[in-house]
């Protein structure tokens, strides 16, 4: 089995890549499990026709025994959907709502080997407490960040290698590359590898901006499953490739500030 987290800044897309890579793959018949880590608890609305699944905080407070039904969707493609879900607004850390999660799902022996693949689709703005829990060892593998060319999402993607620093030196994941989520700017695609090569690692897909995506949500639907000839769900399925064949990442090298701001005007 193999276990990936998709890091990146809230709002970057990480949730609607992670939901097509999970299609792709489970299209290609492999097992798959998604874990959205997100307290908006939307990471598998695509895979599941629109519909939000409940969440593994609201079963738990319940105080009664979480059963797989109440917590587990099957998706598109058989994807198991897994939502961790988050506190009441103002109210406790969101994080352990992955702590919780990951505790539950080992209880019912999803962990087991029944899987090929468990994808982590984790908001990744700060790297501490629960939000970190799929870098440390026995969780992920592998980590791929997801960031367009724009300053804050490179600024997120940065303080996300640094946490993988700390983790990987512990045992936990490293990093497996760069993923590259197009917002339509001048010269977005050199930015973002530039960004790569700058912590030491690759960018392994670059994905255009495309009106696909917001019409395959509009229906309910990741690209894959709404437009499955198109370039843009190809895009998804080349990057599935890449990740289900990724060799185990490397310990990235954080850029410092002035590192960071020069890639950004270099190639503005």
């Amino acid at each position: 089995m193999k276990q990936i987290a998709i890091y990146g800044k809230g709002g970057i897309g990480k949730s609607t890549i992670t939901a097509n890579l999970s299609a792709a793959l489970g299209c290609e018949g492999r097992r798959v499990m998604q874990i959205g880590c997100d307290p908006k608890q939307d990471s598998t609305r695509l895979l599941m026709g629109g519909q939000m699944t409940g969440t593994v905080l609201d079963c738990l407070r319940k105080g009664e025994e979480v059963k797989f039904d109440e917590i587990v969707g099957r998706g598109y493609g058989e994807v198991l959907c897994v939502e961790a879900g988050g506190p009441e607004p103002g109210v406790g850390c969101a994080g352990r709502g992955i702590m919780a999660t990951l505790e539950v799902l080992r209880k019912l022996g999803l962990y087991d080997g029944q899987l090929d693949f468990i994808l982590y689709d984790v908001l990744g703005d700060v790297v501490c407490g629960g939000f970190a829990m799929p870098m440390r060892r026995g969780f992920a593998d592998e980590v791929y960040i997801v960031t367009s060319g724009e300053y804050m999402a490179l600024y997120a993607a940065n303080n996300i290698c640094r946490g993988l620093v700390s983790f990987s030196s512990r045992g936990g994941a490293r990093l497996g590359g760069i993923i590259g989520n197009g917002r339509g700017l001048p010269d977005e695609e050199q930015t973002i590898a530039a960004f790569a090569r700058g912590v030491g690692a690759e960018m392994v897909a670059f994905v255009p901006r495309s009106s696909l995506v917001q019409e395959g949500e509009r229906a309910g639907q990741t690209v894959v499953e709404y437009a499955p000839e198109s370039s843009q769900a190809q895009v998804y399925r080349e990057l599935a490739r890449i990740l289900a064949e990724g060799q185990g990442g490397v310990v990235p090298r954080p850029l410092t500030p002035s590192e960071l701001e020069e890639i950004v005007r270099r190639t503005q």
